[in-house]
């Protein structure tokens, strides 16, 4: 083997790892996020998220991925860990379909239709369909079948480059005592786990397995062992991203690897003692692309029909290796923002938003707690209670800031790129929303320090004015809640009316002051509060706005709202209906 052939079997690799990732990326952001919504619904029993593991990790291509998925969904409090072990399974049996579609580049015959089915026959029409969507199309669906595309063809060149680079070996007695010495199951053990764990990733080390059979010089007794390795070093991953989980988390990566050790274990104790005693003739044979794919199948569904009933046990033995003590481990709210989860961007986005309703819900019990104090009687309890509410909005913002940043640097697709930028824009609001609940609590204490209070006029205008908010602030939270578009276009004509109000408001009180029945000092306290109000039913009407533009696919609010006020039928019609509502006798 020459320089140059080690240069293309590294080339080839290169290709190979690098067609995987372009094709599992792909592959997951044509899905936007609902195979995990699948994995997190749809395992109410072991069965059931056995087949969930296997169909998703079959489509993704990569267990690892998924596995690493299932440690943040139980870290995170979605998924329980006697559902993740079914997962967890079906993933092992799942990742096997890659040996599969590399075995077809052994495909060798006459025959039209099979070499059809060869992958160096098709890839070339993939690559070119793919190219085409990839740069004309601007359908963002199109596109990610593109890139599905060109990394299932760049896979192949990869494959086809290794497999090229190490026939010369065939000639090289060195290189078959080498691999000889691999027959020996531990050493195969050991070999696989290693080379596994370092390229984490067992379809890529069964792939390279793969390609060196062209050499003739991997038997069975060689690549048997090699394989049962692979299973257990792509553990690696999944107990990688558990570190700083959860006890949970931990203990499903911990299932991850005591599935495939004792799985690993029970097959090779089994086999060798049976080959004892019976002498597998195969075990003597070169091994070829198609009967690694075999051996890759065969163990990992044997190893799930064998432990699957055994699923609660192999939960009791990941808890007795992670112990519970007696201190409670606490619960975050922010669990569900799981960086575990960025390697899925849509899935993540999801998430986000999430959290963004708890962030309003919060907001919004602060800022009816302060209505109540405007126009009932103080209380400090209350206002501490305000308070605390708003460092907990603080806190949402700064968390949620922190991840969507985080996830903005990944490889998104154009709508989640802009829900992002809303997303963003959206939180800053509520904070600032959460931030005018404090200003009128504080305002409320100044009135009833100094013991002001308002005229009878004006405490009934004040009235008016706090439904008419407390109506908007619940519209607005509730449409972050179920995505309504019909309530979200109710938000802005109530805003118009707001703004209707407040200038009326800030007009009476002139006329109060200059009959005397106001003082100077409580307009300016009027003006504080008025003004918040305000302030708050623009940022509802913002929140409302990004919610109806992340919908309709368009993101310019300014021209958003100049459209909907000129000559609207609809929007002047609700507009009048708020201001009969809220009508300043």
């Amino acid at each position: 083997m020459s320089i140059f052939n080690f240069l293309t079997l590294v080339g080839g690799l290169a290709l190979f790892l690098y067609g995987m990732n372009v094709m599992g990326e792909g592959l997951t952001k044509a899905s936007g996020g609902k195979l995990e919504r699948i994995l997190e619904k749809l395992t109410s029993n072991p069965l059931l998220g056995m087949l969930c593991g296997l169909a998703v990790t079959a489509v993704i291509q990569s267990s690892s991925a998924t596995t690493v998925m299932v440690v943040g969904f139980v870290n995170s409090g979605i998924m329980k860990l006697t559902q993740a072990v079914g997962v967890i399974m079906g993933a092992n049996i799942g990742t096997t379909v890659t040996s599969w579609l590399l075995s077809l580049t052994a495909i060798s015959s006459d025959n039209f239709f099979v070499q059809l089915c060869k992958p160096s026959s098709f890839s070339p029409v993939l690559a070119a369909i793919g190219i085409i969507f990839l740069m004309f199309s601007k359908n963002e669906r199109h596109r990610d079948v593109g890139q599905v595309f060109l990394g299932f063809t760049v896979l192949m060149a990869g494959m086809d480059m290794m497999s090229g680079s190490v026939e010369p070996l065939a000639n090289v007695p060195e290189f078959t005592r080498i691999l000889t010495m691999f027959s020996n199951p531990i050493l195969g053990l050991l070999a696989g786990t290693i080379l596994t764990a370092i390229i984490q990733s067992s379809s890529a080390s069964v792939g390279i397995l793969q390609a060196l059979c062209v050499t003739n010089a991997i038997g069975y007794s060689t690549a048997l062992p090699i394989i049962m390795g692979q299973n257990i070093g792509t553990c690696v991953t999944a107990l990688i991203s558990s570190a700083g989980a959860s006890k949970n988390a931990r203990r499903a990566a911990l299932i991850h690897l005591y599935f495939n050790v004792i799985g690993t274990t029970l097959f090779m104790v089994v086999f060798y003692t049976v080959n004892q005693f019976v002498h597998f003739e195969f075990m003597s044979q070169p091994a070829t692309a198609a009967g690694i794919a075999v051996i890759h199948s065969t163990f990992n569904i044997l190893a799930t029909l064998v432990l699957l009933p055994f699923n609660r046990l192999l939960v009791k033995l990941a808890m007795l290796t992670i112990r519970d003590n007696e201190q409670i481990e606490t619960v975050s709210e922010f669990q569900s923002l799981d960086d575990r989860f960025l390697t899925t961007p849509a899935y993540a986005l999801e998430q986000a938003m999430q959290v963004t309703n708890r962030m309003c819900e919060i907001c919004k019990t602060g800022l009816l707690k302060a209505f109540d104090l405007i126009v009932g009687r103080y209380d400090e309890s209350a206002e501490q209670e305000i308070e605390a509410l708003e460092q907990k909005v603080d806190n949402y913002e700064d968390k949620l800031g922190t991840y969507l940043v985080k996830l903005s640097k990944y490889e998104l697709s154009q709508e989640d790129s802009q829900k992002i930028s809303i997303l963003l824009h959206s939180i800053g609001d509520i904070e600032r929303m959460s931030d005018h609940s404090v200003e009128l609590a504080r305002s409320a204490k100044e009135m009833a320090d100094k013991e002001m209070t308002f005229s009878e006029s004006a405490r009934k205008e004040m009235l008016v004015f706090s439904d008419a908010l407390r109506d908007i602030v619940t519209r607005t939270s509730k449409v972050f809640e179920t995505e309504d578009l019909e309530l979200a276009r109710t938000v802005e004509p109530l805003e118009q009316v707001i703004d209707d109000l407040n200038a009326k408001i800030k007009a009476n009180h002139v006329e109060r002051l200059k009959n005397g029945e106001c003082t100077i000092e409580m307009g300016f306290v009027l003006s504080d509060i008025s003004t918040c109000y305000e302030r708050i039913a623009d940022h509802c009407s913002n929140l409302a706005v990004c919610q109806i533009q992340v919908h309709k696919g368009e993101y310019d609010t300014h021209e958003y709202l100049q459209g909907v006020k000129h000559k609207n039928e609809v929007f002047d019609r609700e507009k009048e209906k708020f201001a009969v509502a809220y009508h300043l006798a």
